[in-house]
């Protein structure tokens, strides 16, 4: 879910050694309306995919990747459908972290942005967040209440996340809880819960 450190869990699992593709770090864009967050300008679609072919072509094909569960697009750049349409048919590892704690994150994550860009990013989900909603949300930015705002938005990112759940294979879908507010604690956590499926998923087979 949005503000649970999905990216920064990503990397982690990188220093501890497995293989990761950065969706988000190749399109230069975090893939919500407020994706851009100060980052550079996106490449071109021909260049992303090339950078994603060349990530792509480093990897241990025998070994798991790791990958945020992205939508098609990020930003204005499509994920190639082949790969997309394998993301949708592997595995998912849904985390689960404390709202607070995901507020947090994303107060010290957008609280550094400009408040007008804020408000153009809020305005853009408007029809989908709601007249009252997106009006509240842009008078907490004005009125620099950051996590007043980001409740506001939340309730439209959660619920546009767990819908694009329903429509995954609920068999391939694992939720875990992360109550550990450090970052090495988690994808630790993650190993762990996902050693336990693999033991499980062998011992079913025999």
């Amino acid at each position: 879910m949005t503000g649970s450190g999905k990216t920064k869990i990503l990397h982690q699992l990188k220093s501890l050694g497995k293989q990761i593709i950065d969706l988000e770090d190749l399109a230069q864009h975090q893939g919500s309306s407020y994706g851009t967050l100060g980052k550079l300008i996106q490449p071109t679609q021909e260049q992303f995919e090339n950078n994603l072919a060349l990530a792509l072509s480093a990897l241990d094909k025998n070994q798991r990747t790791w990958v945020e569960d992205e939508s098609l697009t990020i930003g204005k750049r499509s994920v190639p459908n082949p790969f997309w349409h394998q993301m949708r048919n592997a595995p998912v590892i849904n985390i689960e972290v404390p709202l607070i704690e995901r507020i947090r994150n994303l107060v010290v994550e957008y609280g550094k942005l400009d408040k007008e860009f804020l408000i153009e990013s809020t305005q853009r989900i408007g029809k989908r967040l709601g007249p009252e909603q997106t009006r509240d949300a842009i008078i907490a930015i004005r009125e620099n209440r950051m996590e007043d705002f980001i409740r506001l938005v939340l309730v439209y990112y959660d619920k546009t996340y767990q819908s694009g759940l329903t429509k995954r294979n609920k068999e391939n879908v694992f939720s875990i809880e992360l109550e550990s507010a450090n970052i090495a604690a988690k994808a630790e956590r993650i190993l762990d819960f996902t050693g336990t499926l693999t033991s499980l998923v062998k011992h079913s087979a025999e």
